[in-house]
Formats: C-alpha cells, structure tokens, sequence
C-alpha cells in the first residue's frame, strides 16, 4: 500500500474495509469477532474499539500462526470457526452462510473458491478423482500441472473448533516462503479422512483482496456500485451512477433524484422528494423531506422540509435551518439556526448566527462574529428585515419585526419593530459631476 496506514484501516466507500468484512460477519449471525492484529496493532484497535475483540501476533509467522493466535482467544470455543482475510471487504454474509451451512451439514471444515481467468497469485484447490477436496497448493510452491488450475483458494474457511484445534500444531514451515499455512489444514484434515467441502462463489468481486492502491479504487468503485444499486431499487433516481458517489451509511428516500457529481458521505439522510445535485457534497448531515440542494457543500448541519440551499452556499458545522428555508448563492454559514421561511438568497456570511422564523437576510450582509480572541452571537428576531450590505458585529440583538436599513454598521442592540440606520448621510452636491468632468478635459487638452 505504500501507506503509514495499517492495510485493513484504508476507507472503501466510508468505512475501514475491515469493518465491511466485519458487518458482513455479523449479518451471518457470527457476534463473537476476533481480530488478530500484528504491525499498526494500537492503531487498528482504536479504530475497532467495541466492534471486535482482540488477539496480537507478536511475530508474523504466516496465516496458521495468525490463525491459532486467533483460536487460543476464542479459549474452549467448541462451535464452527470462521477465519477470514481482514482485506476482503467486498465479502457478503452470503458467502459466510454458504460455509456454515456446509459445516453444520457434516463437514469438518469448508473454504470458498471460485473459478479465475487468471488465477496469478492465488493458491490452487488439488481435489480426487472423484472432486473431493485434498489440499490447497499456494502459487509460489505449485508446479506448471498445478498453476494451470483455475479454482482458487480465496482465504475464507471455516472450520470445526475440535477440528482446527487438532490441525494448528501439525503445520510445518516447509515452504518457499518458511512460514506456517493455513491452507495446510486443508490437507491434513483430509489425509486424516475429515470431509472439507469446497464452497463455489460465481462472483470472485465478493472475494477480492487489496494488496495496492489500484486494487482499493477497484474495491471502492465495486461497493460504491453496490450501494447506489440498493439506493435504485428502493425507489432513488441515480441519474449518472458513474459519478454519483455515495457512502455505505448513507440513507435516502424514495422520489429523490440524485444528479451527477453528487458525494454523499458518513451518516447523512436525505428524506423523500429531494433533489440533490448535481455538484453537490453532504457529509454527516440531515435533509428534509422535498429539498433541493444545488452545487452546494453541507457539513454536520441538519436542514428542515422543503428547504432550497444553493447553488453555491457552504453549510458547515452546527447549521440547522427550519422548513422552507432558502439559502442562496455564495452564502456561507456556520453554527447558524434559521428558523421556517427565513431567507438569505445572496452573498452573505451568517457564523454563531440565530435569525427567526419569517426573517430575510439582504445581499451582503455579514456578521462579524470573531474579536480576533473570541466568538459571539448573533441573534434576530422573528419577521425581521436585514438591508443589502449590512455588518452585524456581534454579540448584538435585532428585535422581531426590525428593519436594518441598507450598508448599516450594527454595534448595539435594535428594538423589535425599530429601524436601524447607522451610515452617513447622504450628500448630493447639485451640478458637481459636471463641473468634475470639465476640470478632467481640461486637464487633458494641456
């Protein structure tokens, strides 16, 4: 991966990919998780507190080692033991079922295979004559006979807990690479006349690893298609799926329309009837029912019903707008509350902000929040009238039903239903622009 990161910890499509492979664990019905950890082994724990017990792998040893590390957590366990790669994080409960269901049938263990074009690099299922199952042959170790075989191990077993126990300690590093297999158990549980059954999945995605960043964008485009796929057959509208990304928490209602260039990410939901995009990004926020949201950036902010944000407005942390709210172009704000029907259409900033219900907001005004030590609130009343160009320095309140006329510099509170002047007087100087203009050509004839 070329990363500082631990591997299982890069993001597909919103989470860890080793949380994905965990979910799917759990949809499976599989509730104890232990995750063996080795290199960046704090910081995978931190990333999974709560999520999966652990057990550490202080010397990499190879996938048997891992395994019995894995084992000796689970302590006199005597059910099935799963075991999977932590970088497979396009694998379903499905895949997981198929296994259990072959254990629970009688055999002793089960590994999902399936059948490669090209299997470079992954270990090669020997099976009988007659299609048993007798071993996994890892590449590097396989002759020519071999790596012509198209089924392929994909790293997902499970296994009797009596069974493995028996296997672990017979697993010997002698191998090309001098490391303990686990695909060995394969073998020895059937030389010892133990049944292993091979689970066939037709779709090798659901198995895929990641090894490189390429193959994480592969992974990331697979879930994202995934998702959006989901998002179609419960009644969303993805107008361009090729550049509508959305992320695996994401939550949308039906009759919504999704438009290209649309990123939806962590915990945001979006309600019925919306239209979002396109160019249009909301991460860990809520949208109410039938708004639209055009080319716009919301963060951590919650948005009533029937609301009209953009195009071009910046909604960042803390906002929370009422229903009918409109917030136009090249409108920023921050930790602001405006109530139903409140409008800022043009050019304004609105930070530590509360305006009410009924309010308008003119073109240009802004509320200095910041001292340069502190920040302060902004508070307007209900049916208030902000005029064009207005500087609201705060901390300062406006009254329900106050009118601030145009260009004013608000430093003190405003009564309800008062109107605010605070800008110089107006000059009109009669016949001077002409006066001005002749002394102008005078000049340029000398």
């Amino acid at each position: 991966m070329k990363s500082a990161k631990p591997k299982v910890l890069h993001d597909v499509c919103g989470l860890p990919m080793v949380e994905h492979l965990l979910r799917a664990l759990e949809g499976a019905g599989i509730h104890k998780k232990v995750s063996v950890v080795g290199c960046g082994a704090e910081e995978v724990r931190g990333a999974l507190e709560g999520k999966s017990e652990f057990a550490l792998q202080e010397e990499q040893r190879g996938s048997g080692d891992a395994c019995r590390v894995g084992l000796e957590a689970l302590g006199a366990f005597d059910g099935i033991v799963v075991v999977a790669p932590g970088d497979a994080p396009l694998v379903t409960a499905e895949v997981f079922q198929a296994m259990l269901s072959a254990v629970e049938g009688g055999a002793d263990g089960a590994l999902a295979t399936c059948v490669l074009n090209d299997p470079t690099g992954y270990g090669r299922i020997l099976r009988s004559e007659t299609g048993d199952v007798l071993g996994v042959v890892e590449e590097v170790d396989a002759n020519q006979e071999q790596r012509a075989i198209r089924e392929v191990c994909t790293s997902f077993y499970a296994f009797r807990a009596s069974a493995l126990r028996e296997a672990l300690p017979r697993l010997k590093p002698d191998n090309a690479k001098g490391e303990l297999y686990l695909t060995d158990v394969v073998r020895i549980l059937a030389e010892d006349g133990r049944r292993v059954a091979a689970t066939p999945i037709a779709d090798g995605t659901l198995l895929m690893g990641v090894n490189d960043r390429w193959q994480l964008a592969e992974a990331n485009e697979q879930m994202r298609r995934r998702v959006l796929k989901g998002l179609a057959l419960e009644g969303v509208t993805i107008e361009d799926p090729g550049t509508t990304f959305v992320e695996v928490d994401v939550r949308v209602g039906q009759e919504s329309t999704l438009r290209p260039m649309t990123v939806l990410r962590g915990r945001t939901f979006v309600g019925e009837g919306c239209e979002v995009g396109p160019f249009t990004r909301i991460e860990d926020s809520e949208v109410g029912d039938g708004t639209v949201i055009l080319m716009s950036h919301v963060q951590r902010a919650a948005i009533g019903r029937g609301c009209r944000v953009g195009p071009f407005a910046n909604l960042r942390p803390g906002c929370r707008l009422g229903d009918g709210v409109k917030i136009g172009n090249f409108v920023e704000a921050k930790n602001a509350e405006l109530g139903d029907g409140a409008s800022a259409a043009h050019l304004s900033y609105l930070g530590d902000t509360v305006v009410g219900a009924g309010t308008n907001v003119g073109a240009g005004t802004i509320t200095c929040n910041y001292d340069g030590f502190e920040k302060h609130t902004t508070t307007i009343g209900e049916n208030a009238f902000i005029g064009s160009n207005s500087t609201l320095v705060a901390p300062v309140s406006i009254g329900d039903g106050a009118i601030i006329a145009a260009g004013s510099v608000i430093t003190h509170d405003v009564p309800g239903n008062a109107m605010a002047v605070a800008r110089e007087r107006q000059v009109n100087k009669e016949e001077y622009a002409e006066r001005w203009r002749r002394r102008k050509r005078s000049k340029s004839n000398e």
